[in-house]
């Protein structure tokens, strides 16, 4: 599907159908509210189709009449809008029937955002296949992330999964005010970044387990990665602990919070150790306590297990906690990925 061609794309669903996935760059205008949907449905089920449709239409066309004049009454007329509804029906079409009667080329989604779904599995299925991925492993505050950052500032193609997911992938990786897109989202929003890659050059992406927080990495996107040739980065325990007292400093500011969260640990470690991680009251020697006791542990046994190249991985020093060291390390890396590109 190419949306490029339209110079806006028109979901007229309603907005909870909107906010659990739509096409990424569309705006929401629905032709029903969520409330106006339920009302006409019951309507249908209860009464009639006929009356349905009555109360329908009067509410569709007061809808539209009021996008008309809020979001497109500053259009040219050149203006080549995309509309799609659910299944590419009645919805999409009452809006695209009076854009086209004003005298703009409006089109519908054949289909709707039904065939729109499908597409983005089938695509996530076989697009990952193109695409050579560098892997940066490390174990928990090695500083991924913010190597892929640099990464991506010196002009490397990146993939950042935990970036697109909302979620630093562990017990901890909550981002406090984002939370997690929806599945479908995620996998919206992740097709759109495949898409834009360059096939003949690498792409770094972090190693993730099949997990970032409640969503799935998709299984083809997953299994490619595994199958990648890997970088590690040597990062020391200082280090460490200073960059996860830098991104989890929420957690200094919220303690019951960090306890809570910790409380989901007592199945592997149980209440004994957690008491023990929660009675400390040193920062430091807390984020080093569940570096050594459950992150360095857990990281071992996913990764030595998943990725078959990482026994072969080169390895990158990372030199302190500043931007320049992650940039020095970005730098000795890139070059290296452009020679065996």
């Amino acid at each position: 599907m190419n949306f490029k061609q339209f110079d806006t794309i028109i979901d007229v669903r309603s907005p909870a159908e909107f906010a659990e996935d739509h096409i990424p760059g569309a705006i929401s205008a629905p032709v029903l509210d969520d409330a106006e949907r339920a009302q006409v449905g019951t309507l249908y089920k209860q009464v009639s189709a006929f009356e349905a449709k009555k109360l329908g239409a009067g509410l569709v066309a007061k809808n539209v009449a009021q996008h008309v004049a809020r979001l497109f009454q500053d259009q040219p007329k050149s203006w080549h809008p995309l509309v799609y509804c659910w299944r590419g029906g009645k919805r999409s079409g009452s809006m695209a029937h009076i854009l086209k009667e004003i005298g703009w080329n409006a089109e519908t989604l054949e289909g709707g955002y039904k065939a729109y779904r499908r597409w983005v599995v089938a695509e996530l299925e076989s697009l990952p296949s193109n695409l050579q991925f560098i892997v940066i492993h490390g174990p928990t505050g090695s500083g991924k992330s913010r190597f892929l950052g640099a990464l991506e500032r010196a002009g490397s193609q990146v993939l950042d999964l935990e970036d697109l997911a909302a979620h630093r992938g562990s017990v901890l990786g909550n981002l406090p005010g984002r939370p997690q897109p929806s599945q479908k989202m995620f996998e919206s929003v992740l097709l759109e970044k495949l898409q834009a890659l360059d096939p003949s050059r690498p792409v770094f992406v972090e190693g993730e387990s099949k997990k970032i927080g409640q969503l799935q990495v998709p299984e083809a996107l997953m299994a490619r990665m595994r199958a990648s040739p890997c970088v590690v980065l040597e990062t020391s325990m200082d280090t460490r602990v200073e960059l996860l007292l830098d991104e989890y400093r929420h957690f200094l500011q919220d303690r019951k919070m960090l306890d809570a969260q910790l409380d989901c640990l007592v199945a592997l470690h149980g209440r004994e150790r957690i008491a023990e991680w929660k009675a400390i009251g040193d920062w430091r020697e807390l984020v080093r306590r569940l570096l050594i006791e459950h992150y360095d542990p857990a990281y071992r046994r996913s990764s030595q297990r998943n990725f078959i190249h990482l026994s072969d991985a080169e390895k990158v020093s990372i030199s302190g906690t500043d931007d320049a060291a992650f940039a020095s390390a970005a730098r000795s890396i890139g070059a290296s990925a452009a020679v065996a590109a």
